[in-house]
């Protein structure tokens, strides 16, 4: 399979290309800076070396885990950019999941006040969702990406083949984004999920990607910097990244956690007539489908409802949430009554 998917915005314009690597000429940049993590390096950074044309390149290894996706490693990505002299005319490339994408977009935006970058994903999770749309960030104490750019790469080269050495747990949290994608905007894009096998099925998993790359590419045209739309691609991640800080990011992968998250969402939609429970107990079927955690027990309520206020989404100490108004459709609600909210989170 082979497809490009353009996403144009206001900033910029730029293709997603799914299918194997090829040969990608660099040779208009000065140098170039690979940001990597030694798990991906050691299975696979002779497979991109091969596939880079470039004058001078380096490689940035940081240390991998969602707990590093802090200050410290973007200081240590400047670092080696300032040792390596890269200019303006270089490029950084994020060749990782996530967070090698978040944090390598980071470093380039406010590197000499912004260079290039381009991403090139090796997870399920940063394949559909985190290497495209420009988001980049670190968390910090206070929650997660908290700190960060709107900032789009120049490309998105997209190889499925590299989902092959991905643990089985990893693989299966990438599969709640593609999930989210479908809940929120595309009944029957969910009804597919429903019937289909991503881990066995190349082929299905495949398109799933390239559905759920495909759908986010046309929100984040319409809505570059979350203003209105984009603000569904959120769905589960206002409880889910809650449930992370409180795990010291650690505990859960972040895909578990917004399968969580976006039970607790159906939960609260449900409260609110917006979901029935038909449709509540569909999703939290296809999420456990792939071993997904569907619950998560609150210990203190009121600690957890007051970092709800430090979420993005959040203005002016009102409370907004992403919940499903039904399957294919979503909604953004502001400040619900607060015992709703209250039942909503404990069950």
């Amino acid at each position: 399979m082979a497809e490009i998917i353009q996403l144009n915005t206001d900033s910029n314009s730029y293709n997603i290309a799914i299918g194997a690597l090829k040969k990608i000429d660099l040779n208009k940049y000065s140098k170039v800076l690979v940001v990597t993590n030694p798990r991906v390096s050691a299975l696979h950074i002779n497979k991109l070396l091969s596939c880079l044309d470039c004058k001078e390149m380096f490689i940035c290894t940081i240390k991998d885990g969602e707990q590093y996706k802090n200050l410290s490693s973007i200081e240590f990505i400047l670092e080696n950019a300032f040792i390596h002299k890269l200019d303006r005319k270089s490029l950084i490339i994020a060749f990782g999941g996530g967070v090698i994408s978040d944090m390598g977009g980071f470093a380039a935006s406010i590197y000499q006040r912004g260079i290039d970058f381009i991403s090139i994903p090796t997870t399920l999770l940063a394949q559909v969702d985190a290497s495209v749309g420009g988001k980049t960030g670190i968390n910090n104490s206070f929650g997660k990406n908290l700190i960060g750019t709107f900032y789009q790469p120049k490309a998105v080269y997209i190889d499925i083949d590299f989902l092959a050495t991905l643990p089985k747990r990893e693989f299966n949290a990438g599969i709640s984004e593609i999930i989210k994608m479908a809940v929120c905007f595309d009944r029957d894009f969910f009804t597919w999920l429903e019937n289909v096998d991503l881990i066995n099925n190349k082929s299905d998993l495949e398109y799933a990607i390239f559905k759920s790359v495909s759908i986010k590419a046309d929100i984040v045209c319409k809505d570059e910097k979350e203003n209105g739309i984009r603000a569904g691609l959120n769905y589960g991640h206002t409880f889910g990244h809650i449930i992370e800080l409180l795990g010291n990011y650690s505990l859960y992968l972040h895909g578990e956690s917004v399968g969580m998250g976006m039970c607790k969402a159906n939960n609260l939609a449900v409260l609110l007539n917006k979901l029935d429970i038909k449709d509540s107990t569909r999703i939290s079927n296809l999420l456990r489908k792939y071993e997904i955690p569907t619950e998560y027990k609150i210990q203190d309520l009121n600690n957890f409802y007051d970092k709800l206020f430090l979420d993005k989404k959040s203005q002016n100490n009102d409370l907004r949430f992403i919940i499903p108004n039904g399957i294919g459709n979503m909604e953004i609600i502001t400040n619900p009554p607060k015992e709703l909210l209250f039942e909503a989170m404990s069950i």
